[in-house]
Parts: structure tokens; C-alpha cells; sequence
């Protein structure tokens, strides 16, 4: 069990077991001697009792770290959905704020730094809104990063169906 703790708006650990974990699956990211991870990565292990996280010395319980995390990110939970998905299905899944989007994709089995994520992911919900003008610019953000397009759209019972746009040439 990884013991973490929410320190201002991070959520750290420094146990051994958050250093294994992050050797063998890729959870989380080390910086300044710790484990930092990011909110789906913090609902997914204290969802799969991998993971406890306190503020102060208070256990933060499942609900109340979602209700805390999505005063900062409203989709937390689309993402959250998502992010369990794929993990369970064996996908690496990290961030990708950077690409404008909210994960880069690995395929199962990925060496993180030698190899290329294989998707730009953007995760809805299935009754929200997109228009062909914000369709084709998350296009163009996986075509500029060389990497496939894949929607993930979450339903009213959490389930995820996947949509892998790519590029023809007639």
C-alpha cells in the first residue's frame, strides 16, 4: 500500500512502494526525490486499494479526493473513467498537457522514453457537445505529434467506447 500525501495541490509520496510501483507500471513521475502523480492516477490506485492519501493526518476517502480534485479539474471524472479503462486493459497512460490534450497513450508493454506513445487521447462524455471546427483541431494536435487520434467517450454508467481517427491519402 502507498502511503501518499496531499500537499497543497500535489499529491507526493516518498515510500518504497511508490518507487517500485513507478519502476514496474509507470505510475506516477519522480521529481525532487519523490513521487508526484496526478489526480486519475490517484483515483485509479485508491480506487484499487493501492494507494492511501492523507491531508494532514486525515485519510482522504475515495469521494471526498474526487470532490477535491474536480474544484481544479472539472473533466477529473471523464478522465478518471477513461484512465481506468486503459489501465486495466494493460495501456500505459500518462499525461499530455503539453500536446493539448489529456493523455498520451502507450501500447501494452511500452518503454517510456525509448518508445513513442501511440495516441493522443481526448476523453468526453457522450452527451457533450463537439463541433467540426474543435474536431479538427484535436486532428491536427495528434497529426503535428505524429501520433493516431483516439476519442474516448465515456456513457452514463462509466463504460468507454474508443474512436481512432487517422489520416487518408487518397
Amino acid at each position: 500500500m502507498i502511503n501518499a500525501s496531499f500537499v497543497g495541490e500535489r499529491i507526493v509520496s516518498a515510500s518504497s512502494d511508490a518507487f517500485s510501483l513507478h519502476e514496474k507500471s509507470r505510475f506516477g513521475e519522480k521529481k525532487e526525490g519523490k513521487i508526484e502523480y496526478s489526480g486519475v492516477e490517484t483515483l485509479f490506485l485508491v480506487s484499487e486499494k493501492r494507494m492511501k492519501v492523507v491531508s494532514g493526518k486525515k485519510e482522504i476517502k475515495f469521494e471526498a479526493l474526487l470532490k477535491k480534485l474536480k474544484k481544479g479539474d472539472k473533466k477529473i471524472e471523464t478522465k478518471f473513467f477513461v484512465f481506468r479503462d486503459l489501465r486495466k486493459k494493460g495501456y500505459i497512460v500518462k499525461g499530455a498537457l503539453k500536446f493539448g490534450a489529456e493523455f498520451r497513450v502507450y501500447e501494452k508493454g511500452a518503454v517510456i522514453g525509448e518508445e513513442h506513445a501511440r495516441w493522443i487521447l481526448f476523453a468526453v462524455r457522450e452527451n457533450e457537445n463537439m463541433s467540426w471546427h474543435d474536431f479538427a483541431a484535436k486532428n491536427r494536435v495528434a497529426h503535428s505529434t505524429k501520433k493516431n487520434l483516439l476519442i474516448g467517450v465515456v456513457d452514463e454508467e462509466g463504460d468507454v467506447s474508443y474512436y481512432e481517427v487517422g489520416w487518408l491519402r487518397p
